[in-house]
């Protein structure tokens, strides 16, 4: 077995709405059926109990080694932990070769797991040996350092329950929530509103109970010091016993509380001044060690946090106790787990030796072992939530304290008897506020019930309803993408929205186009929804982006399908049939907005109307013919329908009936051009779907110029010494079909000459490239072929050979003739053309074929 072309779907593709790993898995002649593997079956259950079964119950059809490939991924990560339940084995066209499909939850663990697959069909198939413990635990070792932490994942699940997109920035824990000019950011529990000032201050613990003093917020005393001596000065300053702590410090590093003498102070100090330059000498406060969650003017959880311990039996010793309370599988190493393991450090040490303890002593049975002064979570305390029992002004101080530090989120430590009486009265005190509050241990309390913190910050970051998207309109189709995509765009920028557009042609926003190039794939779509000034998207959604990457965004609004047309890279990627076409073209419809979403569709086109049936929304349907089959079916409905009614564009729901005269659609040219009408009606229904008032689609339609700046390469009209000079991009048989009948219609091609100047792709099949001249071949009367500046995998000249071939088969071209390059072959067709005649350039570098075209008019 042969595993090739590993790639990631991070959205939603051909075969789910899952993010997968998808490989190309290559089985020899006897591992497409495992019964002609005597015993591999046994082998592999013997190394992978676990293993799902092969084939169901029942069921005798061939299971091959691709099978068993996929089943291995899925298997190992649902072992290690991972969330993941969907696998697909699909065969090609090419016996023996298949497509293996794999979910994921994080990325990095789903290649992984795709080579330990691997290696374990091939320890079953050799017979040798396959440490399972090992490979579970590599996979969850990784998972758990790129997977998002319990604080940042809270968030992040709360966004996803409320249909909130979000996005990874970083391999850490800075997300971005919603798309575009409505999107919000996090890093863990710090939003970014969260003001670097107010973050500053709570770092600084000095200058914090200074402001919160000022406030009437009550704080212990305390104060800086600068050596071991000055902390002992402090601790005679304030009275024992006090607590020593790092003036910057965080998750409770370099803490020590309770100290009641001269050598404890002085080594305290020591330890602090490791985790910062400057120290703090406080008052050491009575009481329980309480953590209070504020997050905008409300306080949402609060726990009772206790410091690590372990509680003795009169048989184990201290080390045996430790780690019997460390094999909970809730505590781990860091903060991705619920609980971190206790110990056994420099700093237990010296408190087992301050008690006249070891490791290695027996405590007696019910007798508690401190392990640590503070109950912080991350140095392996525990908590208990106590948010039902917290007093109203208890609460209110709580919330006073983050304020008057300036935090939008804040963990607020408290140290007092009990939270069920007012601070003030029990003679407690707020000891930090803190920025970036850890959230698990309200999440995940190891008593009481969690809260949902993670909730209450996308509460405060969004409104009710408010799911942070903008417009999104998908546009796939073998014709027509590119121009219904800037029509569409055009409308949207009547509604004063700043548009960003991805097209085949560049990534625009505004007016300016920020990228070059293709960019019709998942990262330019990705990109527009990252820019913050967009208000609204289109785009652009080629077969070869989903085939690679899946989808940029996870749903739209509006999925645009224009028509399913031959010669569009069939047999590339294992697309080797139009039906298959229709299937990848499929994918936005499919992931359109349950309920709200709209799929506007060709209803001419049998398989794009057949996409209905694949909608979680509704449809609108548009045709030329409103006395199609299927667009008479819809509006006997009285469902949504757009199509042409002589000289207009009509858009009909029951009674509701709006007229667009063509002759206000320059596109158009007053409706002469078939498929420029086609591409409007498109536009319009999608701007319809969208709940654009019908003033601004008119207005939008009217304003739209089809010329090289606005449209470079869709049907640009020049005049040219006489003659009429059309620039187009198109490249496939239906495409150039459409061409050669929108000439028809047009005055110039009625009368005088035509010549046509063209190339072929090289990745394009053989009978598509044969099929472009024979069209072209019956309508003009001279062919000008160039050679492409890129041949695409093909030999010189073998594309030349093809389109020759196509014209033998025409009806009227008899001049012919070859020319290297595409500017020369312009300027070969340009030098011949008389006043009347019509010329069809069909360009192949868009841009600089457009700019060669603009110097040979100016200089005319």
């Amino acid at each position: 077995m042969e595993v090739s072309r590993i790639r990631a779907l991070r959205g939603p593709n051909l075969w789910s709405r899952h993010p997968a790993v998808e490989a190309i898995v290559v089985c020899p002649d006897k591992e497409r059926n495992l019964d002609h593997l005597p015993g591999f079956e046994n082998r592999l259950r013997e190394r992978f109990p676990e293993l799902a079964m092969l084939r169901p119950a029942g069921h005798d059809e061939a299971v091959s080694m691709a099978q068993a490939f996929e089943f291995a991924a899925l298997g190992l990560q649902a072992q290690a932990g991972c969330p993941v339940t969907f696998s697909r084995t699909s065969p090609t066209i090419d016996a023996g070769t298949y497509q293996v499909v794999v979910e994921y939850s994080e990325e990095a663990v789903g290649r992984l797991a795709f080579d330990l697959a691997a290696a374990l069909c091939r320890a079953a198939y050799d017979d040798t040996p396959f440490d399972l413990g090992e490979a579970l635990a590599r996979l969850r070792e990784l998972d758990e350092d790129v997977r998002l932490g319990p604080s940042t994942g809270a968030i992040v699940y709360a966004a996803a329950a409320r249909n909130i997109p979000f996005r990874r920035l970083t391999e850490g824990s800075m997300v971005q929530f919603g798309w575009g000019s409505r999107q919000r950011r996090i890093q863990a529990a710090e939003t970014d509103r969260t003001s670097a000032v107010a973050e500053s201050i709570a770092q600084d613990k000095d200058l914090s109970k200074i402001l919160l003093h000022a406030a009437g917020v009550p704080v212990p005393v305390g104060r800086p010091v600068l050596s071991a001596e000055d902390a002992w000065a402090a601790a005679c300053e304030f009275g024992l016993p006090v607590v020593v702590k790092p003036q910057d410090g965080n998750q409770g590093r370099g803490v020590a509380v309770n100290l009641s003498t001269r050598e404890q102070v002085e080594a305290a100090y020591a330890i602090a001044a490791e985790v910062s330059d400057e120290v703090l000498v406080e008052r050491y406060l009575p009481g329980h060690d309480y953590r209070l969650l504020v997050v905008g003017d409300k306080l949402v959880a609060a726990a009772r946090r206790d410091p690590p311990l372990v509680v003795g039996d009169g048989r184990h010793s201290i080390r045996q106790l430790v780690d019997r309370v460390n094999s909970d599988p809730r505590r781990g190493e860091g903060h991705a787990t619920s609980l971190t393991r206790i110990r056994l450090d420099e700093v237990a040490l010296a408190l087992l030796r301050a008690a006249g303890l070891t490791p290695e002593s027996v405590p007696a049975r019910g007798q508690r072992v401190v392990l640590r002064n503070n109950a912080n979570l991350s140095t392996g305390g525990t908590a208990t939530d106590v948010t039902d029992d917290v007093h109203p002004e208890f609460a209110a101080r709580a919330v006073a304290a983050a304020q008057t530090i300036g935090l939008d989120i804040a963990g607020v430590d408290v140290v007092c008897d009990s939270v069920l009486r007012p601070l003030e009265e029990q003679g407690g005190g707020i000891v930090e506020i803190n920025a970036a509050p850890g959230l698990r241990m309200h999440l995940q309390p190891s008593f009481g019930k969690g809260r949902p913190v993670g909730e209450a910050i996308i509460a405060s970051m969004f409104a009710p309803g408010d799911d942070a998207r903008i417009p999104l309109v998908a546009v796939a189709g073998t014709n027509g993408k590119t121009t219904t995509v800037r029509l569409i765009a055009c409308i949207l920028g009547r509604q004063r929205l700043r548009v960003g557009m991805t097209t085949t042609d560049g990534v625009y926003v505004g007016d300016r186009r920020i990228d070059t190039g293709d960019c019709s794939g998942p990262k330019s779509a990705r990109n527009v929804l990252l820019h913050p000034e967009v208000d609204a998207a289109v785009l652009e959604t080629a077969r070869g982006g989903v085939l690679r990457e899946g989808l940029g965004f996870d749903r739209c609004d509006v999925a645009v399908v224009t028509n399913i047309g031959l010669g569009d890279h069939l047999g590339l990627s294992y697309i080797s049939t139009v039906e298959d076409l229709s299937v990848v073209k499929r994918v936005i419809v499919q992931n359109v907005k349950p309920t709200t979403g709209v799929a506007v569709l060709n209803a001419a086109d049998p398989m794009v109307a057949r996409m209905a049936d694949s909608c979680p929304g509704s449809v609108i349907y548009f045709a030329t013919d409103r006395h199609h089959p299927v667009m008479a079916m819809h509006r006997a409905q009285r469902k949504r329908v757009v199509y042409r009614d002589g000289d207009a564009i009509v858009a009909s729901a029951g009674s509701i009936e709006q007229r667009i005269p063509l002759s206000e659609i320059p596109l158009t040219q007053n409706g002469a051009i078939g498929f420029q009408v086609e591409n409007a009606m498109a536009a319009t229904a999608a701007a319809w779907a969208l709940g654009v008032n019908w003033r601004t689609i008119r207005l939008g339609l009217s304003l739209f110029v089809n010329d090289a700046q606005t449209a470079p390469g869709r049907f640009n009209v020049f005049a040219y010494r006489g003659a009429t000079l059309i620039a187009d991009y198109g490249h496939n048989p239906d495409a150039i079909q459409a061409l050669v009948e929108a000439i028809e219609n047009m005055p110039a091609g009625r009368s005088g000459r035509r010549s046509v100047v063209i190339s072929g792709a090289g990745d394009r099949r053989d009978q598509d490239i044969r099929r472009q001249t024979e069209i072209l071949g019956g309508a003009f009367d001279r062919v000008i072929l160039y050679q492409d500046q890129c041949q695409r995998g093909r030999a010189d000249g073998e594309v030349l050979a093809l389109l020759r071939e196509g014209l033998a088969e025409a009806s009227r071209t008899s001049d012919v003739q070859e020319i290297r390059g595409e500017f020369l072959a312009i300027d070969t067709a340009l030098a011949d053309l008389r006043p009347g005649d019509l010329c069809l350039i069909l360009i192949d570098q868009i841009e600089e074929a457009l700019e060669h075209i603009a110097r040979r008019l100016a200089e005319v």
